[in-house]
């Protein structure tokens, strides 16, 4: 078969993903010959189990299926698909004409379909109008990804902001009980932090709340979370954190920032902070907001006891 170069998909930077998924070895041997020769990345495989653990692995832009196949069906395959979080076109080629099965197999998300026999043209230019949609997908995809960052997290600080917290806080929570382990919850505010605007501008003192952010970051586990709780007030979950532990943790981070000359052009400061913390979990059956309240109390203590301390619920 003759090679165009007429392909604009398959002429770009990056080489575009097939998986041919089909049990009858002649029909696979053409359509791998046929789609290779016209640039693109291919894989097959006779067993729809197979081709599962290859679209995580592949990752493929398009799946090539037939139906009638043992183990699963290409329809039992493309359930499973539509259960993944990265999104992949499905494409059934299948000898099956009834119309039944066609609306089916499109209802449970098929993106296309074509009876066998096919003709190879009208199969490649499906391919690539395919691949067209599966970009727009992506494109789509990536945009919401980024909104939803927008959503969770507060621009300023890269923290989560508030929207969400408390969800995350009492599934924490459950999971501590059910393993009879502690969830620790921290109220940080920086002290006297209104001279830095007043001292300095408002510029300045965005850079302080996004370097104490960025501290709290880097201080902080990959199964904790911490988010801006407004203003220049923070809230730190420590996951699988009992007494000892968050108390240690609080003394760490107060004493980081105490340490820490804040410098940005020709304005720079030093500051302290005042936490408080509160602990759940095994034993105890305070929910997220009453157990962020019990933080936010003892971080009021801190406050009335000279500030730059951290007080324990």
């Amino acid at each position: 078969m003759q090679q165009t170069n007429q392909n604009p998909i398959k002429d770009s930077t990056e080489k575009k993903r097939i998986l041919i998924v089909e049990d009858d070895g002649s029909i696979l041997a053409i359509l791998e010959e046929a789609i290779i020769q016209e640039g693109y990345e291919v894989k097959t495989s006779s067993s729809a189990r197979e081709a599962m653990e290859l679209v995580k692995s592949f990752q493929p832009n398009i799946v090539l299926t037939d139906n009638d196949m043992t183990e699963m069906t290409g329809i039992d395959m493309l359930r499973e698909f539509r259960q993944l979080k990265n999104y992949v076109t499905v494409i059934f080629i299948s000898g099956r004409t009834d119309s039944k099965f066609v609306v089916e197999a499109l209802k449970a998300g098929a993106d296309d379909y074509i009876r066998k026999p096919f003709r190879i043209n009208e199969l490649l230019a499906r391919i690539e109008a395919a691949l067209r949609a599966n970009s727009v997908h992506q494109e789509l995809l990536e945009a919401n990804l980024k909104l939803q960052d927008m959503v969770d997290h507060d621009d300023l600080t890269g923290l989560f902001n508030m929207r969400s917290m408390y969800e995350k806080i009492d599934i924490e929570l459950s999971r501590a009980r059910r393993f009879g382990r502690h969830v620790s919850c921290v109220m940080m505010d920086m002290d006297f932090f209104k001279t830095v605007n007043d001292e300095h501008d408002h510029l300045f003192g965005s850079y302080v709340l996004s370097a104490v952010g960025q501290i709290i970051s880097k201080n902080i586990r990959d199964i904790d979370f911490a988010a801006r709780y407004g203003g220049d007030e923070y809230l730190i979950v420590l996951t699988e954190t009992n007494y000892g532990g968050v108390k240690f943790f609080t003394e760490r981070l107060r004493s980081q920032i105490e340490a820490t000359e804040f410098h940005l052009n020709a304005d720079f400061i030093k500051l302290s902070c005042s936490m408080g913390y509160a602990v759940g979990g095994t034993g105890d059956a305070r929910a997220a907001r009453e157990l962020v309240r019990d933080a936010d109390r003892a971080l009021y203590k801190a406050k009335e006891n000279g500030r730059n301390c951290v007080v324990g619920e």
